[in-house]
């Protein structure tokens, strides 16, 4: 057997994401709320370091969100669903790079297992497709699956019933409160609306205003979030992402986006991304892929 660490690192995406309005519809009988969404996906996010081990254990190097232990870590439960689920002997080390902050709707923790799940994949050559790769990455969290698939969705449910959308280019201006907003509290809240009269795809690409249900309740309570949302609408329209605290504005071009985050006072967390039309974790997937025939082609992969 190898040692563990013969293998060479890689380094792996984890895109952020925008929820482009989202509203509840209802509520099923087991409590989950039901949900309407747009998930856009940004070329900026995480990134994931991963290097195979032979020995079979999976360990996180380092630390990724402040108070969450290794075993709580959602990329260390990724690593341990697909190894069970394919009986894989291999291990794998982790490292995480992290940038999107924890609690603003932005899906960091999603996105970072959505990439694990889609890296060891290839990496331990389990191949089990991206339909089951979604459905492990469902039992992880609700937003796991976008990420997984990498696509922009509409997405209804419980944000899993997941539909690709195009959308247009589009640049962000996006603004870190600094709040961590506590999701399970959020939807018990009395503020929130429960019972929104369903959307269409029609209706957003019309340019109807459709909302995100957690804005009142969040800018009533945390004045950090009222303040980010008076300081945007000085240069655009700001919407909330998500059940977090992020806030942010779309642009049509980076031009406009960068102009904006100069007129914002100083003091916030603000900084720009782009929307894409497909995940970034996807075009590296491909180029490891790729390589990986190459290899094989030419008798150099062992």
């Amino acid at each position: 057997m190898s040692a563990p660490h013969e293998h060479p690192w890689s380094l792996w995406p984890a895109p952020a994401k925008l929820n482009l309005f989202l509203r509840i519809t209802g509520r099923r009988a087991d409590g989950y709320h039901l949900l309407q969404t747009v998930f856009r996906l940004l070329d900026w996010g995480d990134s994931i370091r991963l290097r195979v081990r032979d020995d079979g254990r999976i360990v996180r190097h380092g630390a990724s969100v402040a108070g969450v232990s290794e075993d709580q870590d959602l990329t260390v439960r990724a690593a341990k669903l697909l190894q069970e689920a394919t009986n894989v002997a291999q291990g794998v080390d982790i490292i995480i790079e992290k940038r999107i902050p924890a609690g603003g709707g932005f899906g960091g923790g999603s996105s970072d297992a959505a990439t694990v799940l889609v890296a060891l994949d290839a990496l331990w050559g389990t191949a089990v497709g991206v339909d089951r790769l979604a459905e492990l990455g469902l039992r992880l969290g609700a937003d796991v699956p976008v990420f997984v698939r990498g696509d922009n969705a509409w997405a209804e449910g419980v944000g899993e019933a997941l539909s690709p959308i195009a959308l247009a280019p589009a640049w962000y201006l996006l603004v870190d409160p600094g709040v961590h907003a506590p999701t399970a509290a959020l939807f018990q809240s009395a503020e929130l609306t429960r019972d929104a009269a369903a959307a269409t795809i029609s209706d957003f690409v019309s340019g109807m205003p459709l909302g995100n249900a957690f804005e009142p309740v969040l800018r009533l309570r945390e004045p950090a979030v009222e303040a980010a949302f008076v300081a945007l609408s000085r240069v655009g329209s700001p919407r909330l992402t998500g059940s977090g605290s992020g806030c942010f504005v779309e642009f049509a071009t980076r031009e406009s986006a960068e102009s904006a985050l100069a007129a914002l006072p100083s003091g916030l967390r603000a900084w720009t991304a782009a929307g894409v039309a497909r995940s970034p974790l996807h075009a590296v997937l491909e180029t490891h892929l790729m390589q990986g025939r190459r290899q094989e082609a030419q008798g150099t992969r062992f």
